[in-house]
């Protein structure tokens, strides 16, 4: 399915942003990029939209449910990606105002996973399954709106976005078909009582 493509940009773009936040050696090419450091922030729209790099060691918005769990939680994700998958293929001959959203929320669920498996041993500070996620962009939405006496930051990364994305069109694309399903039956009903 050539839709996969999209899902295959979002985890691309989606890593190609974090290695270039946290940093990466090849020492083979002899290729250093040192990244932010960890709390770092960098002022780019502002004081509503900044660059903050932060690793979440948890699952959405940094709810940690501590290391007795990390394995856990990986394997979920694994699942839900997996199941993903298969409801893509299940709705291959859909329209894409249903496949889209899906492989939205299947890049960024992917792109998570990345994380969450390998960057623990790449980067040296837990094994295989343990990784943190790396959040980087900071929007600080009570600021936009001229409320500063709310404190509330979201830090968030590319393919969280995506998710967010994907399941706000699967929802709309589910609405449409509801609202669409009662009137192609009422249609139907009106023209079997012609008859």
């Amino acid at each position: 399915m050539r839709i996969l493509y999209i899902s295959l940009g979002i985890v691309i773009i989606d890593q190609t942003a974090k290695l270039l936040v946290k940093g990466f050696s090849v020492s083979l090419l002899n290729i250093h990029h040192t990244g932010m450091y960890p709390g770092q922030r960098i002022n780019f729209i502002g004081d509503w939209f900044n660059f903050t790099f932060v690793e979440n060691p948890g699952i959405a918005f940094g709810v940690d449910f501590g290391g007795d769990y990390k394995l856990l939680i990986t394997l979920l994700v694994i699942a839900a990606t997996i199941a993903l998958f298969l409801f893509l293929y299940i709705i291959r001959e859909k329209d894409n105002s249903l496949k889209i959203p899906v492989v939205f929320i299947l890049g960024g669920a992917a792109g998570n996973l990345i994380d969450r498996i390998f960057y623990g041993v790449f980067y040296g500070y837990a094994p295989l399954f343990h990784g943190k996620v790396v959040d980087f962009i900071d929007f600080r939405i009570f600021n936009l709106l001229g409320i500063s006496s709310v404190s509330g930051n979201y830090i968030f990364n590319l393919a969280d976005f995506a998710v967010t994305i994907g399941v706000i069109l699967l929802f709309i694309a589910m609405i449409k078909q509801g609202s669409q399903e009662p009137e192609t039956d009422m249609a139907n009903l009106n023209s079997e009582n012609k008859d």
